[in-house]
């Protein structure tokens, strides 16, 4: 009898039988081909081949067909391989279901522990290679693996040949199980790109001068796309027109160079979102993919009615894909199938790296390692894309030797006078009461502190009439509603006095005569001042960004920042100068000293964590770009009551979840804690689809209309009344 590697019921309630030669042979295909885009297609095959190779024993025959006990069907794959002196794809065999193992030490791990070097050696003694009959596939003859002398490279490589493999498995049992997909549905980059020239032909000529500006960048981008493949930088100003011209770039690089698809990596869910429905407009929704926590697609799997984009999220086979940083960075350095199937996909494509300046500084090594391998492995091509390019030749130099920087449009000082729409303005200490007299002298002004407890306590000294709070407090949904109030009253001319902190000044689409901004990173001063004369409709001069200190000490979290700031803005230094801007990263740079890669990632792959070899599982579990010290309440805010009501009756889903995100607000321990010794939190049970770090508030005096959740963050302690 044939071995089967996967059944299924027609309509008809008749069995249908994959055979293991079936899988095995229609997986390597797959593998191979997408293996090719880096040229390890010999790997992408014998991955494909022996990777299930342990479904040929009986014990496996009788779980597939009888209900019988789990098995091991995976080690039988990693032992072929090893036999064949290929580790990496045995590393990604004995891990196609479970996740990349940590490879630990041959010497040192004992058989059975948890380690590939511990796998192997209970696979040995048990003789799990001998106990398969024959697959009816031939594996090919390949010389031994030749290793490479920098791991950080290894490790690379082999989590990218474990995505092509965990890939292309998917897909060779789904076809079997489900049938066509819709799959692959969008169009051709050359396609995609005629429609963008199309839309560009109707901005020849332009008559203002700022569009004769941005017509030059836009010109600039289109001419450095005919470069070879490597990273750029594209420095432009703030209305600069850098949406618009880094997709040209991209996709008339993308078809020059044949590569596959665009990738658009941004820091907020909010830019996401704008620059996505820009997208959509010029190169139509069927080729954008959304990908992202806020997202949700419309997916009826169960009656036969897969979202296209949804099965595209799971492993970006779209032309075009816009994800956030968090998303991109950690699937990097992922060690589960779920996260690691997109990665291939980077291999061979344009990644362009909207907000550069935002990538964490105590990631910024490991991220840079990521961007340097896609280039310098993988084919890719990276754009670092921001008016305040941060300072990283010394990292590139290091993590992609053979591929320097290049600047997309290098008259870079030009463009910055040229589109100068503010005249900047320090002015020391203001106490609150003094800041909020100021902010009243203003019919129309934006304030932007750097805590949220500053924001309440300087919005509560403002007149109620045309004044408004957002902060990370209010719900997302509740933020939405407010900010299409204070564009419909700067459209009008109606008053508009806003506090906010820094969620504002990327990707939120506004434009204030006035801005007030405390001393923070030069980078966060200058996204703020975009919020100032944004539409170049008044003249600079008459355009002030303020920028003051408070008396009350900023957040620990700013402390190196504002220290940056200060050197860089020594002697009157013009804040908006990009040589100023340089040498703010340097000073950042400088004072943050070897702290760029917290959890010590690139140490783990160079050198070994613990006397293991390849850390992957345990890297996975500990690198995550945002600090996960914060917990999530759900507030019954409109109509998040009936999705929460839902979520206590437990009935969980991804969509529920995505939803409710709408009216979350992430809290530290403290107040979590203190909203819950003073009764006001709903926390998780056997009833509710909670977790022990989620909780339902349920009083709702606590949410104000205008401030969202009241809190006293010093003391963490709920305010009442």
């Amino acid at each position: 009898m044939p071995y089967y590697a996967h059944i299924r019921q027609d309509e008809n309630g008749q069995t249908i039988y994959q055979t293991v030669a079936e899988h095995l042979t229609g997986t390597a295909a797959l593998c191979r081909k997408f293996a090719a885009d880096f040229g390890a297609e010999a790997d992408g095959d014998l991955m494909g081949l022996a990777h299930d190779l342990g479904k040929c024993t009986d014990a496996f025959q009788k779980r597939l067909l009888e209900g019988g006990p789990v098995v091991d069907h995976t080690t039988a794959g990693m032992l072929t391989c090893i036999k064949m002196k290929r580790p990496s794809a045995a590393a990604c065999a004995a891990g196609h279901h479970g996740g990349l193992l940590d490879v630990g030490n041959l010497r040192t791990d004992r058989a059975g522990e948890a380690t590939l070097s511990g796998r192997f050696k209970k696979g040995a003694e048990g003789h799990y290679l001998e106990r398969c009959g024959e697959s009816g596939v031939t594996l090919p003859t390949l010389p031994p693996e030749t290793p490479e002398r920098d791991p950080l490279k290894a490790s690379f490589r082999t989590r990218m040949l474990y995505s092509c493999l965990v890939d292309a498995d998917y897909l060779d049992t789904e076809q079997f199980m489900q049938g066509d997909m819709p799959r692959g549905t969008g169009d051709s980059l050359e396609t995609l790109l005629t429609r963008l020239q199309a839309r560009l032909n109707k901005w020849d000529n332009p008559t203002s001068e700022l569009n004769k500006l941005r017509q030059q960048i836009l010109r600039a981008c289109v001419s450095a796309a005919a470069n070879p493949k490597g990273i750029y930088t594209l420095t432009v100003p703030t209305g600069g027109g850098k949406t618009t011209s880094s997709l040209a770039f991209a996709l008339h690089h993308a078809v020059e160079h044949g590569m596959k698809r665009v990738i658009y990596v941004v820091p907020y869910t909010s830019i996401i979102e704008q620059n996505a429905d820009v997208f959509r407009g010029i190169l139509g929704d069927e080729n954008v993919l959304e990908h992202h926590s806020g997202v949700q697609f419309e997916n009826d799997e169960e009656n036969g009615n897969p979202d296209p984009k949804a099965l595209a999220a799971e492993n970006w086979d779209s032309p075009l894909v816009i994800t956030t940083a968090v998303q991109f960075f950690e699937s990097m350095y992922a060690n589960r199938s779920s996260q690691c199937r997109k990665l291939h996909n980077l291999a061979n494509s344009v990644i362009i790296f909207d907000e550069a300046q935002m990538l964490p500084l105590c990631h910024l090594m490991p991220c840079v390692a990521a961007i340097g391998a896609l280039v310098e492995q993988f084919g890719a091509t990276a754009v670092l894309c921001t008016a305040t390019q941060p300072v990283l030749g010394d990292l590139i130099q290091r993590f992609a030797p053979s591929h320097a920087i290049s600047e997309i449009c290098p008259e870079i000082p030009f463009y910055f006078d040229k589109f100068r729409r503010v005249t900047f303005r320090q002015v020391g200490v203001l106490e609150d009461d003094v800041l909020a007299e100021q902010l009243c002298t203003h019919e129309q002004v934006l304030c932007i502190v750097n805590s949220r407890k500053a924001a309440q306590s300087i919005f509560s000294q403002l007149p109620k009439e045309g004044s408004f709070h957002l902060s990370t407090l209010m719900v997302p949904k509740h933020r939405r509603s407010v900010l299409e109030e204070i564009r419909r009253r700067l459209n009008d001319g109606l008053p508009c006095r806003v506090v906010s902190t820094s969620l504002v000044e990327a990707g939120v689409d506004i434009d204030f005569p006035s801005v007030y901004r405390e001393l923070a990173g030069l980078d966060s001063i200058l996204q703020a001042a975009g919020r100032c004369n944004r539409e170049g409709k008044r003249a600079a001069e008459d355009s002030i960004v303020t920028i003051f200190c408070r008396t009350e000490k900023a957040p620990p979290l700013f402390g190196q920042a504002i220290g940056a700031t200060n050197t860089a803005l020594d002697n009157n230094a013009d804040p908006a100068s990009p040589q100023t801007m340089q040498s703010y990263f340097s000073e950042l740079r400088k004072l943050n000293g070897s702290a760029i890669d917290k959890i010590g990632v690139i140490d783990a792959f160079e050198r070994g964590r613990g006397g293991s070899l390849y850390p992957f599982r345990t890297i996975a579990e500990k690198f995550h770009m945002i600090d996960n010290d914060t917990r999530t309440v759900y507030i019954p805010w409109k109509d998040g009551s009936e999705l929460i009501e839902r979520l206590c009756d437990g009935a969980c889903s991804k969509k529920l979840y995505r939803q409710l995100g709408q009216y979350a607000v992430q809290v530290y321990d403290k107040h979590f804690q203190a909203l819950y010794n003073a009764g006001a939190l709903q926390t998780a049970d056997k009833t509710n689809g909670l977790d022990d770090r989620s909780a339902i508030l349920c009083d709702l005096s606590l949410y104000d209309e205008k401030t969202g959740l009241s809190l006293k963050a010093d003391s963490g302690q709920a305010l009442f009344g």
